[in-house]
């Protein structure tokens, strides 16, 4: 089974609602995903709902032309997007996150990346930040859709994990201590890892940069589409 294939049949997609959204809505952090095995990574919601850090900023200076942010979250790369004149479209399959990005004046719907999307292999410019190389638990076969979805020498800017990670895991939501929502796939990579998954993806490498600030050090690549 395909991965846009297993997002449709397993059930509630677990950032649609629940406590992601409410998180959304209140702009306050406290949500991790875990796995069984004690496996935590925190989400750092507070910063996702804030304006633009110095970190996006430098994600913001490398984008060029027509920008899809996909899981744009509250949108506020979309707003700074759209602050510098850029023709940007938020995709998020959270309701909740397109509500609060168009609120910010950004334009956005509501779209799994595996689903059919506005103007396919056109994009001048792709995100995936704040973790969203892990969505659908394949790193591989999401560069390979969002290498269907830029143009011939377009860019994609993808944020890595801090370590030199490559990992699968099964995960849940949770709020503090309590589990919420069903097991879903996620991937966690690092950037070497990403670079090894980019060249047999149709992309080639053009910049890797660490972007470092009292909250901690983020790490991105920057990968150019192949014919």
């Amino acid at each position: 089974m395909n991965t846009a294939a297993s997002m449709r049949t397993s059930g509630p997609e677990p950032w649609q609602r629940g406590p992601y959204a409410d998180a959304l809505c209140a702009a306050e952090g406290g949500l991790t995903l875990r796995d069984a095995e004690g496996w935590c990574l925190p989400l750092d919601v507070h910063r996702w709902c804030a304006k633009a850090d110095a970190a996006d900023r430098g994600v913001v200076d490398r984008c060029a032309g027509r920008v899809l942010d996909i899981g744009c979250g509250a949108g506020r790369l979309v707003e700074e997007l759209s602050h510098r004149g850029h023709s940007v479209l938020g995709i998020d399959v959270c309701p909740t996150a397109v509500i609060s990005t168009v609120c910010r004046g950004g334009r956005a719907i509501s779209r799994s990346v595996f689903e059919p999307l506005p103007e396919e292999g056109h994009w001048d410019t792709a995100l995936l930040v704040d973790g969203n190389i892990g969505i659908g638990g394949d790193p591989r076969h999401l560069l390979e859709r969002v290498r269907g979805l830029v143009r011939f020498r377009g860019l994609l800017i993808a944020e890595t994990a801090p370590a030199d990670v490559d990992e699968r895991r099964r995960v849940r939501i949770h709020a503090g201590q309590t589990a919420k929502g069903p097991f879903f796939a996620w991937a966690t990579v690092g950037s070497r890892a990403l670079v090894q998954h980019a060249r047999k993806s149709g992309w080639t490498p053009v910049e890797q940069w660490t972007d470092t600030s009292p909250a901690g050090e983020r790490h991105f690549v920057a990968l150019r589409a192949r014919s």
